[in-house]
């Protein structure tokens, strides 16, 4: 393991961190709120930190070649320092009394998670507002993903560190140069967050706030600077221009890039579109039957509630336009479900993907039928392409990790005295990056109850989630560390 080329490339990582909170440093400028000095702060001890990684590494030469194991300890050491830097802006603000509750606002932040601690959030500085909302934003199509697309020095390697980011189970390379595929995902996410903005002041919504809600709709994020999140505006216009743009965000990017290129049938073509697409409208459907006449007299509020809430939760956004605990049992349980499931692979959204739940039926459908036809020679095919069974193998070791992962979590989160519910909807959300869960973290409460260890562990999740599972957890095998 060659520390020092780890060491330079998070320090070149950190320095970019820090020159991302001028942005938030102007808006305090502008706004005279007292988080003037927290950016100074944050931003020269950041930097400091980076540039001292870069001068004890050693310089690097333009042939050096990541290979996985690095790739994968580049990614998970990068998002924890960038998390723990992250959150000193939170820290040295009036908001927030000690770090681990910074350094969970910050992880939610960067994971695009969603979950808060902040109690009073339209209390807060506009410009630590701002930071909440820029984190997520960076967060969501991956800092180091940004990093092949400016950083040309990771040379051929890079692929290492973008198989370790990209939340997809195989990552899709748009040109053969993977720096060109860096940028035109990020061309592609930053138009999309523009359009949102205009969509927003479009209906009247101020530009603050709009490019803040713009800015955690497209990673699928969630933070709000209301503390009533989106329904504070109680807007059905509103409502269905996030709803249009969180769908947009849980289509795999790829695809995008497909439509603007001239293949207008991209979504239709694509097996896991499809399901996304339908299993939205479906659901939709079904809690719109369930919550109206019980909690809605209208059928045009029931279909704008529900569609908003499973469009949400199944993208793992976050966003809130009401109660949902207050939605009949099957409510409850289809949006529980929807944290699991999530969007789609090579989107900004979290959850286990809709490609492996895909990949996982057919795996298991197939083993049905060998059972019943033994000779029989069959291929688990997504888009007409046959997955290799070791990439089965890992989406199946996928699936068991992040269950296990979820019943532990749960169990420890249990043991520190948190309620049963509580427990189930803290790591659902945190795991999954949704944001807000049931119980006592429910969409009209947060999460600074939680007890100090809790919230470590929940940090933890939000990072195992965002990073998907392997990233982080080979890191806890011995073998990983030896030669």
């Amino acid at each position: 393991m060659r520390w020092h080329f780890i060491a330079r490339i998070i320090g070149i990582l950190l320095i970019f961190l820090g020159l991302s909170m001028i942005a938030p440093l102007l808006i305090s400028l502008h706004y005279h709120d007292l988080a003037r000095d927290s950016f100074i702060r944050s931003m020269g001890i950041t930097m400091v930190a980076g540039l001292i990684l870069i001068i004890l590494s050693k310089k690097l030469r333009s042939d050096n070649y990541i290979n996985q194991k690095e790739g994968m300890a580049t990614v998970a050491l990068a998002w924890t320092a960038i998390g723990i830097f992250g959150a000193l802006p939170f820290y040295f603000a009036p908001e927030f009394t000690n770090f681990i509750d910074a350094f969970f606002e910050s992880v939610s932040g960067f994971t695009t998670t969603g979950s808060s601690v902040m109690t009073n959030i339209e209390g807060a500085a506009k410009s630590l507002l701002f930071w909440r909302s820029l984190i997520q934003w960076l967060g969501g199509m991956g800092i180091i993903v940004l990093s092949l697309a400016i950083l040309p020095f990771l040379g051929v390697g890079g692929i290492q560190l973008y198989k370790a980011e990209v939340p997809s189970p195989v990552p899709d390379k748009l040109t053969p140069r993977l720096s060109d595929s860096a940028k035109i995902l990020w061309v592609l996410y930053g138009v999309f967050t523009l359009i949102e903005i205009i969509f927003l002041l479009g209906g009247g919504m101020p530009l603050f706030e709009a490019t803040c809600h713009a800015l955690t709709t497209m990673p699928t994020g969630g933070f709000s600077p209301k503390n009533a999140s989106i329904a504070q505006y109680n807007s059905a216009y509103f409502d269905y221009v996030i709803v249009l743009f969180m769908i947009l965000a849980g289509i795999n990017f790829s695809l995008h890039y497909q439509m603007l290129r001239g293949k207008t049938l991209a979504f239709w073509e694509d097996t896991e579109c499809r399901f996304f697409l339908g299993l939205i409208i479906v659901l939709t459907l079904l809690v719109t039957w369930d919550i109206y006449g019980s909690v809605y007299t209208s059928i045009k509020d029931a279909f704008r509630f529900a569609s908003f809430q499973v469009v949400s939760i199944l993208t793992t956004t976050g966003f809130a336009t009401t109660d949902y605990e207050k939605f009949p049992g099957l409510s409850q349980v289809i949006l529980f479900i929807c944290m699991f499931i999530g969007a789609s692979a090579g989107s900004t959204g979290g959850g286990m993907k809709c490609a492996r739940i895909i990949a996982c039926y057919k795996y298991c459908y197939r083993e049905l039928f060998k059972i019943i036809h033994p000779r029989s020679i069959n291929h688990v095919k997504i888009n007409n392409m046959v997955i290799p069974d070791e990439v089965l193998r890992s989406i199946m070791g996928f699936l068991a990790l992040y269950v296990g992962l979820f019943v532990l979590s749960s169990i420890l989160l249990a043991a520190m005295g948190v309620d049963m519910m509580t427990a189930f909807g803290a790591v659902a959300a945190c795991i999954g990056n949704i944001g807000p869960g049931f119980g006592s973290v429910g969409p009209t409460e947060n999460f600074a109850q939680l007890p100090i260890m809790g919230k470590w562990l929940l940090a933890l999740c939000m990072l195992i989630g965002r990073l998907e599972i392997y990233t982080v957890i080979i890191l806890f095998v011995p073998e990983f560390w030896k030669k």
